[in-house]
């Protein structure tokens, strides 16, 4: 046999009883290894990590619609993660008392917190200017885009490095005006306000104050023990819903609408910084957009339940509601004055203040030309409000 002879019979294989000459073995099987490639891309075999658990803790109790809030977010960032990053969350008082919530978050004994700057305005006044600060002529709505485009997150950061606190922080749901509050009797006109007990929290009470009122700080839990011990006459919490659901109803019957000691506070949602740089990026992102999307859900559950409850108070519970007198505004705006005049020798407040000044010229200078005369439509709709 030729050398020749015998390469021919080499290129030949048996292949189900038929003869396959070298050329198609080679051609199938390069079509075979084309097709597993594909199938590997399709079905990738990955090897997930064990998922990460955050535990975070809110300032709220467990009825309160700011718990609702809370858990919004937590769900948010749950579903997203698809079980490889999950909040395990937790009601006020699980692990630390609402007014230490920061704390442990910094020290790593909680991952992070759900709650607002009010509450740690101690550490630095400028903080209170991130939730609780003076009205320049933005709502909520104008001061959360102040947070996200008008350089707020960057002087939120520059007070946590001021500060030395291990943290990182996202805010959410800019929240409509909070209330005056409860009352025994009507408030009239600012004079009636002298002399009270007051609960409020953050840079409000200085601006309560110098209406004449004597002001306590209280967590929402701690407002009607205080009020059945006689600490507090009146107080302030932040909704009708939060208000409706600790009882306010039961101990006081007047409910005055429209204030300017809080009237564009956010959630503040924080994570201890060294877990949060330990996280994958996707991670990261996760829990900063997340806080996006829980903004806006909040705002719609706020906007169905309060107004519901707002019904409820008056239609239930005999709650008599009125609205803020003019000259009440009005004091606490000249109040606001002279609390910035004091705070503002701090070059740090000053620069905040500074940066929302800026911000709410420019900004409400558009919107007040172009807004439309919403009140009149309703009018138009529904008959004369009165007031």
């Amino acid at each position: 046999m030729s050398t020749g002879t015998k390469v021919r019979v080499v290129e030949k294989v048996i292949e189900n009883g038929e003869k396959v000459t070298r050329r198609r073995f080679l051609k199938r099987t390069a079509t075979t290894a084309v097709a597993a490639g594909a199938a590997s891309v399709a079905m990738p075999q990955v090897s997930r990590a064990q998922t990460v658990v955050l535990k975070m803790q809110g300032a709220w109790g467990p009825t309160d619609i700011f718990n609702d809030f809370a858990l919004e977010y937590v769900d948010r960032v749950n579903e997203m993660a698809g079980g490889r990053l999950r909040i395990e969350y937790l009601v006020a008082g699980a692990v630390v008392k609402p007014f230490s919530v920061m704390d442990a978050v910094n020290d790593g004994i909680l991952d992070g917190g759900h709650w607002v700057t009010a509450y740690w305005y101690g550490k630095h006044p400028a903080a209170s200017l991130f939730g609780t600060g003076p009205v320049f002529g933005f709502t909520a709505q104008e001061g959360l885009a102040w947070i996200y485009k008008g350089g707020g997150l960057e002087l939120y950061n520059e007070l946590h490095e001021m500060l030395g606190l291990n943290l990182v922080g996202f805010f959410a749901m800019p929240m409509p005006t909070q209330p005056l509050g409860w009352f025994s009797k009507r408030v009239e006109s600012v004079e009636d306000l002298r002399g009270l007990k007051y609960r409020t929290v953050g840079l409000a009470t200085q601006v309560m104050q110098k209406l004449g009122m004597s002001v306590v700080q209280l967590p929402g839990g701690e407002i009607v023990p205080a009020l059945e011990r006689g600490v507090i006459d009146a107080f302030e919490f932040n909704n009708p819903t939060s208000d409706m659901r600790f009882g306010a109803h039961d101990v006081r019957k007047v409910y005055m609408m429209g204030s300017y000691h809080q009237a564009n506070e956010y959630f503040e949602i924080i994570f201890n910084k060294d877990k949060y740089n330990s996280l994958p990026d996707e991670h990261k992102a996760i829990l900063r957009y997340a806080a996006e999307a829980a903004s806006t859900a909040n705002y719609a559950t706020a906007m169905d339940q309060y107004s519901k409850d707002f019904i409820v108070l008056q239609e239930q519970y005999g709650v008599q509601v009125y609205r803020t007198p003019k000259d009440v505004f009005e004091a606490q705006l000249k109040a606001w004055d002279e609390v910035l005049a004091d705070l503002n020798q701090d070059p740090f407040f000053k620069k905040v203040v500074d940066s929302q000044l800026a911000w709410a010229k420019r900004v409400m200078g558009y919107l007040y030309y172009n807004q439309a005369d919403y009140k009149l439509a309703y009018e138009y709709y529904f008959g004369k409000l009165p007031f």
